[in-house]
């Protein structure tokens, strides 16, 4: 009997053995989580028969140190999320490594080519859209016309009235002021709009426009009061004003709503605090990046950033329960419960680090210990095994 519990208790040793050894062995592999393997007795009614492994303990919750890779696909979650993939076979798989490029096909991927799984974008809308994979459009993004623009200046109190009259944009005599805005029309060829500030009254400024030299039919009144505040825009309490600025070659016609709000007339100099106006040539595509929001950025050669979708992390009822399978991942089991998904920063996902990766959280100290403490007990269990052949060597040569 006490040869057959020796045997057991190696039996379980050299599975802690194994534990062990896959430990040390992903001491490096990002993402990784060690384990423990945990015994218990064997009891046949009263009588005690050995050691088993009952259960392996994994250590999820405990996160690994996040080094900085300044990868703009890499990511880190800061909590008890995971990152969703699905491979080629349909199967949906969940990891800690947030290891991510664009392949051939435009599509985003982890470190294993499986596709990543993220909440699609919804246009107008912050709402987040469908589950599923994410697709980066690396062609040609189209041009967008310019149809608004933001002005905040100080048009000074101290003007006066030009000298010459009428408004004529090509003598300075003719105008106090002026300001050029760059637009785009909708073939995405750039334009310059100009707007010329006239005095016409004590504190009225009429504004003329040109666009690219040529002068525009529409011209703004505005109005301000005692304080200097801006009161009226062609007479009316709105702000903006819809100029319509005639129509380039083989474009659209173009047309911008330019706001005056929070222009001033105060004494002494004029000045444009913003000049801000919307719309963009086209553009190629130039690379891509993740967000500290999960947001996947494509960038493009005109400076403009599209979001294609936020990538989507998993939380579960018992992530202990998770079965860990190849690539440094986990698929689910039944008493793991069902994933819930959620974006980074939301629910129990976590955050994500960006430009990082979150290491192994193996403590190479405390396995060489119990690597130690594994050697210890199987040279016990190895003893006993060795008394009681010596013993039953000595009783046969009795008998």
């Amino acid at each position: 009997m006490s040869f057959d519990i020796a045997m057991s208790g190696i039996h379980a040793i050299n599975a802690q053995l194994d534990n062990i050894s896959n430990n040390i062995a992903n001491s490096g592999t990002y993402g990784f989580k060690s384990s423990r393997v945990n015994f218990g007795s064997m009891m046949a009614g009263s009588q005690a028969t050995g050691a088993q492994v009952e259960s392996t303990t994994q250590s999820i919750a405990a996160d690994g140190g996040v080094v900085t890779t300044g990868g703009a696909m890499d990511a880190a979650i800061q909590g008890r999320g995971f990152f969703v993939s699905r491979d080629t076979n349909g199967a949906t798989l969940y990891s800690r490594v947030g290891l991510f490029s664009v392949n051939k096909d435009g599509y985003v991927v982890d470190g294993n080519d499986r596709r990543a799984q993220g909440f699609a974008v919804v246009p107008g809308n912050s709402t987040l859209g469908a589950m599923g994979d994410l697709k980066v459009p690396t062609g040609q993004i189209p041009a967008q016309a310019t149809d608004s623009l933001q002005y905040v200046g100080n048009l000074s109190s101290d003007w006066t009235a030009p000298v010459v009259a009428p408004f004529d944009h090509t003598d300075p005599q003719s105008f106090n002021g002026s300001n050029v805005s760059v637009l785009y029309d909708s073939l995405g060829a750039q334009h310059s709009m100009t707007q010329y500030f006239v005095r016409t009254g004590g504190s009225q400024v009429t504004v003329h426009y040109t666009l690219d030299g040529v002068d525009a039919p529409t011209t703004t009144v505005l109005d301000f009061g005692v304080n200097g505040q801006l009161t009226a825009v062609n007479g009316a309490t709105p702000a903006a004003a819809s100029i319509a600025l005639g129509t380039p070659a083989g474009a659209a016609a173009l047309a911008v709503n330019v706001d005056y709000a929070g222009t001033t007339e105060f004494a002494g100099a004029a000045n444009t605090t913003t000049n801000r106006a919307n719309g963009y040539a086209s553009g190629t595509f130039t690379g891509v990046s993740i967000s500290d929001d999960g947001s996947v950025m494509a960038t493009y050669s005109n400076g403009q950033k599209q979001s294609v979708g936020t990538l989507a992390l998993a939380t579960f009822p018992d992530e202990q329960k998770l079965v860990a399978v190849s690539g440094t991942s986990w698929t689910t089991s039944n008493a793991s419960g069902q994933p819930l998904y959620f974006a980074p920063g939301t629910g129990m996902a976590g955050k994500l680090t960006t430009g990082a990766l979150e290491q192994s959280n193996v403590d190479i100290t405390s396995e060489l210990v119990n690597l130690m403490t594994s050697q210890r007990n199987y040279q016990a269990n190895s003893k006993v095994i060795s008394t009681e052949s010596a013993m039953l060597q000595a009783l046969m040569q009795a008998v």
